[in-house]
């Protein structure tokens, strides 16, 4: 029996577009699967030593559950993305999800493979340095030479 393998594209770096890569790439590598997840544009934020500066914005999110109706007006104010992403850590922590910091230390222990788009590193000037170590640097053509041969392909 071969084994599964998932590819995720990443491309998001706010709090809320965060969880989704690591929840689903943790959760196949605990099952067995073979994983790679392929960090561009602004989902290199995720790759970065330190989290905690990953921001939800309630602006253009019509989505997301408010405690009291806000027009847009008041979403735009200064501090509402701080105030924002304050709830929505509040809250996560009160129903026990993983912080980003766990769920990311959970994929690198279970061995899933980080790669930081090269080409957006140097488009957005950034410096290696900025980002953990665990993670590798490579292009599409890297990413989709295993994704090409996965079971499952997710674009986030």
């Amino acid at each position: 029996m071969t084994t599964k393998r998932m590819a995720i594209i990443a491309t998001k770096g706010t709090l809320d577009m965060a969880y989704p890569p690591f929840i689903l790439a943790s959760t196949a590598a605990a099952l067995g699967y073979d994983v790679q997840v392929f960090f561009t544009f602004y989902g290199l934020q995720l790759l970065r030593k330190d989290l905690s500066s990953v921001m939800i914005s309630p602006l253009a999110n019509p989505a997301m559950p408010m405690p009291i109706p806000m027009p847009v007006m008041v979403q735009m104010l200064p501090g509402m993305e701080s105030m924002a992403t304050m709830m929505m850590k509040q809250k996560l922590k009160k129903h026990g999800v993983a912080s980003l910091q766990e769920l990311r230390d959970l994929c690198l222990e279970a061995d899933v493979k980080f790669i930081a788009c090269q080409m957006t590193v140097d488009l957005f000037e950034f410096d290696k340095s900025e980002f953990i170590e665990q993670c590798e640097y490579g292009g599409a053509a890297t990413f989709m030479s295993f994704a090409g041969d996965t079971d499952i392909c997710l674009f986030i």
